[in-house]
């Protein structure tokens, strides 16, 4: 099966170009099944790589890419149990998002042409986690980007969705310098950009080194840039402008994991360096717990689960700072799961209410769509962390690395996740419980269609049952997950100088206080808006301080408007309208003018009359014979 495995991402990249090429001669439905019969294929090579790759490592050449004096890339694969598991993910959910999407996107005068990105999508995906080498994940990244900005400008008639777009391209360059600056300097230190080269080498290192110190920071601003870590993360909320399938696909289970994937698969090279370690986990668990707050306040449903994306990509990162790497990929396969399930269920909710977002015009929907709110449900307990749901066990084995590299840690993961159970649970109780408070003309809202229907099952089942393959052997596992990705990362836990904290509680105690304090949180959430039935206050009403602050995104788009978006307004505006327009183009109409001047001038000479020219020629002699005779 593994000599297939090239095939893979060239499946979804057939899909573009057939779908791409016969846009407006397909059917919808012979367009939709294109596109998700090539990714049934890709998930089944997928599904073949990953049950026959435990324990093994193999490239696949495919062709020679660039040869220039002593630098040389080919286009070639590695196949190990980290980019099996990503094969998964993508191709998996990928799949299911597709088949969601017929239903979704069926009404769409561009339905086709949505498909064919969606494949381009793909492929670029799983370039990048199949890459061999940094060159050419760079290429996948930059191609999920390109992608990126075409899905979230999707309905492009809009401005705002256009806006959005451009935000999101932007702000995701900046990051990519950052990755391709550490690029150069892998190749300037190393002489190669391939993992294996690279990674055999770096080994051989002392841990601390200034250059990998310096070249893991660089690669983590572009992983920063893509997984929307502060401070580069404002351009994800905005990208729920796009279609929901979008969100669900890119924003949920694979484009904005790609950040999580770098830094996992450089693991020996951050374990060289502590202090890019300790960057990681700060800016992760600040990132996971500023995010929360915002989610606390906001009414838009999709608003709601792109801060909660943001934040549960926060603990991601802190499982990678504090050196739990395996842990941090598992969190990105059951957040797949669950964060999959909550934006396609929110899209159900959307379908179903004719467009509406806004969860203080929902309630009382979960008696007109139970299949949606019963699968919203098992999604929103999986991200709670209650057990035993997906959620639980790959979050509390973060936590417990956390709490064993600074109490710290620890607590602010608590917090946050404390956090996330009650906002969580205040968008259930608001959107299905409590009676309906929105349009009357939209009060008869229906459950979506099957096709739409059933990836919300399956994916209710995998959020369910999707932790048992990582059960830790505190609670009688094996710890299944954690020893599949261990070859992948043992070079890296070796180089770790992990110092032994005195263990005050033991795993199960972690536990069992960070689901006391996740159902003291969905308590409050309860008496809140299903007891008490409050609902959150309209537009202009005045809010507390801190509220105020929580609902406005604490003005952080604002500032970077103030302090860089309008200064470099006013900088180009000068540079176009007075260095450009004035001085640029001054001197270039100026020299024209004086073309003009003196070939007026010339022009008299050319008069025509042979007795001048005589004369002309003459003076003329005479003057070279002066000069020739001095």
């Amino acid at each position: 099966m593994l000599q297939y495995a090239a095939l893979i991402p060239f499946f979804p990249l057939a899909g573009f170009i057939i779908l791409g090429l016969l846009n407006k001669k397909l059917p919808k439905n012979i367009a939709a099944v294109i596109a998700c019969g090539m990714l049934l294929i890709s998930f089944g090579l997928a599904l073949g790589v990953f049950m026959n790759i435990s324990g093994k490592t193999e490239e696949v050449q495919l062709a020679p890419w660039i040869n220039v004096g002593s630098f040389s890339a080919s286009f070639t694969f590695l196949l190990d149990p980290l980019s099996s598991i990503f094969l998964m993910i993508i191709t998996g959910v990928g799949f299911l998002i597709h088949v969601y999407s017929i239903g979704y996107m069926h009404d769409d005068e561009k339905h086709n042409i949505f498909f064919a990105y969606l494949n381009l999508f793909i492929f670029f995906m799983l370039v990048l986690v199949l890459a061999s080498s940094y060159l050419l994940m760079f290429v996948g990244w930059e191609g999920v980007g390109l992608c990126s900005y075409l899905l979230i400008g999707f309905w492009f008639k809009t401005k705002a969705y256009n806006d959005a777009a451009k935000k999101a391209f932007i702000m995701n360059r900046i990051g990519d310098l950052g990755f391709l600056l550490g690029i150069i300097l892998l190749f300037i230190t190393f002489g190669s950009s391939d993992y294996h080269t690279v990674f055999t080498k770096a080994n051989g290192l002392m841990s601390g080194d200034t250059m990998i110190t310096t070249i893991t920071l660089l690669l983590f601003v572009g992983a920063m840039g893509k997984s929307a870590q502060i401070p580069l993360y404002t351009w994800l909320p905005d990208a729920m402008a796009g279609p929901t399938p979008v969100s669900a696909l890119i924003h949920a289970a694979t484009m904005v994991t790609a950040g999580i994937y770098m830094v996992a698969r450089s693991g020996i090279l951050y374990a060289l360096s502590p202090v890019s370690m300790l960057v990681v986990a700060v800016v992760g668990i600040v990132t996971a717990v500023f995010a929360a707050t915002i989610a606390l306040t906001q009414n838009d449903i999709k608003k709601v689960l792109a801060y909660s994306t943001v934040s549960q990509l926060g603990y991601m990162f802190l499982g990678l700072g504090v050196g739990a790497f395996s842990a941090s990929v598992f969190h990105v396969m059951t957040h797949a799961f669950f964060k999959a399930l909550l934006f396609l269920g929110a899209g159900s909710v959307i379908h179903g209410l004719s467009g509406e977002q806004d969860i203080r015009h929902m309630g009382g929907l979960r008696k007109k769509m139970p299949i949606t709110h019963i699968t919203f449900l098992l999604a929103t307990l999986a991200i709670a962390g209650i057990p035993p749901f997906s959620g639980f066990f790959s979050k509390d084995e973060i936590l417990g690395h956390a709490f064993s590299a600074g109490m710290v840690f620890w607590v602010l993961g608590v917090i946050g996740s404390m956090m996330t159970s009650f906002y969580m649970f205040r968008l259930l109780f608001l959107a299905f419980y409590g009676t309906y408070r929105g349009d009357e003309h939209k009060v008869h809202a229906h459950e979506s269609p099957k096709v739409m229907t059933i990836p919300l099952i399956i994916l209710a089942i995998l959020s369910t049952i999707g932790g048992f393959v990582g059960v830790p052997e505190s609670l009688g596992g094996s710890a299944n997950f954690d020893k599949f990705l261990e070859p992948v990362f043992h070079d890296a836990y070796a180089k770790m100088l992990l110092m032994e904290h005195s263990q005050i509680l033991s795993e199960v105690a972690l536990m069992g206080i960070t689901v006391a304090a996740a159902a003291i949180s969905i308590f409050f959430a309860w008496n809140m808006y299903v007891k008490k039935k409050t609902v959150p206050v309209s537009e202009g009403t005045r809010l507390p301080f801190l509220q105020n602050m929580s609902y406005h995104k604490y003005y952080v788009d604002e500032i970077y408007s103030a302090l860089i978006t309008k200064p470099l307004d006013k900088i180009s505006g000068f540079l176009g309208n007075v260095v450009d327009n004035k001085f640029i183009d001054g001197i270039v109409n100026a020299s024209g003018k004086l073309t003009n001047w003196v070939s007026g001038l010339m022009r008299f000479v050319q008069t025509g009359n042979v007795d001048f020219y005589l004369l002309a020629m003459v003076v003329g002699i005479a003057l070279i014979i002066f000069f020739k005779l001095m």
